[in-house]
């Protein structure tokens, strides 16, 4: 499976999601089958993209006019992203954004589970989040080794930020999914994801822009 998800683009990897979460909906309507042309008009992309994108994770090839079957495709998609293997993840820095994060309950429909959340602030500290206890910092090394969690989340001031990231790669971190606004630098075995919040406002605002001067034209 690595191989296989090296070999993806970047595009078609972010775009499995969505096709999970629009055939985990399907599955709800008790829709049986689905074509990929169904797919892509239904999710506005090309055919030949959802097409290309499906024959990466399934298993087994769609029949003509009956198309895939909806509760098998959603199963080869979970186990191609790895969503079939729950992993536990820790968070640091218990503030507002990893308060929403700690209290957002469709995480574990992707195979995560956040099993604690440590901070330094008095008031913090000790306190509990959606049932998920806060702990000091401090206890951060001892119980990421003893429950071999090697995915960490990070949620804490950029000034912090790489402090902490030392931190979770010295305790045993692998995987990091940071949200500070803050480059970071770790070590090649270990896997750092960025989530700019303000790259992607930058992004929608630029599209903004072009789509109202298109609407002026028009």
């Amino acid at each position: 499976m690595g191989n296989e998800i090296k070999s993806m683009s970047m595009a078609s990897m972010q775009r499995m999601p969505y096709y999970l979460s629009y055939l985990n909906n399907r599955k709800k309507q008790l829709i049986e089958n689905i074509t990929t042309v169904t797919i892509a008009e239904d999710m506005q992309i090309n055919a030949m993209v959802v097409k290309k994108d499906l024959q990466l994770a399934t298993t087994v090839e769609g029949k003509p006019n009956v198309g895939f079957n909806v509760e098998q495709l959603i199963w080869d998609i979970k186990k191609f992203l790895g969503y079939d293997n729950t992993k536990d993840a820790i968070l640091v820095g218990a503030g507002q954004l990893g308060k929403v994060l700690l209290s957002y309950k469709g995480f574990e429909n992707y195979g995560l589970n956040i099993v604690a959340a440590f901070d330094n602030k008095t008031g913090i500290m000790d306190s509990e989040i959606n049932g998920h206890k806060v702990f000091d910092i401090k206890k951060m090394p001892m119980l990421v080794k003893r429950m071999s969690i090697h995915l960490g989340i990070i949620t804490v001031p950029k000034e912090n930020a790489q402090e902490v990231c030392d931190l979770m790669i010295n305790s045993g971190i692998k995987a990091i999914w940071n949200f500070a606004p803050t480059h970071l630098i770790v070590p090649k075995n270990v896997v750092l994801m960025n989530e700019d919040l303000a790259a992607t406002l930058a992004i929608l605002s630029n599209k903004l822009k072009d789509l109202l001067k298109t609407e002026e034209i028009l």
